[in-house]
């Protein structure tokens, strides 16, 4: 795993209640050009979710490669309000910034990279 590009596991930011997610992210499998993130593991602020209803669902699709570290074209999935908004990824080191976009206007998070 190199430490430039998406592949691999990342950490979201915690929510209000202290919980966060792991997101593998990796080629998709329709088209390996394109990235894509699924949800690998759940965590509350005391540890381990094991019963999170979302385990195995994607959360990031098909964001196109367009420069070094950077990602768009794609769509993002809020598990918390159900709602997928239109994405562009930035990586600088270990730090990912997952954006979504509701037209001219984004927010997002910081995710980390986990070793």
């Amino acid at each position: 795993l190199s430490a430039s590009g998406a592949d691999g596991v990342w950490k979201t930011e915690s929510d209000k209640h202290g919980a966060y997610l792991h997101v593998r992210m990796e080629p998709c499998n329709a088209n390996k050009s394109m990235i894509c993130g699924v949800i690998s593991e759940a965590f509350t602020k005391d540890g381990k979710d094991p019963g999170y209803a979302n385990l195995g669902k994607p959360i990031v699709k098909e964001m196109k490669p367009d420069g070094t570290n950077s990602y768009s074209g794609g769509t993002v999935w809020d598990p918390q309000s159900n709602k997928t908004y239109k994405s562009k990824i930035s990586i600088s080191g270990n730090s990912m910034t997952v954006k979504g976009c509701i037209g001219p206007v984004c927010s997002g998070q910081n995710w980390t990279r986990v070793k």
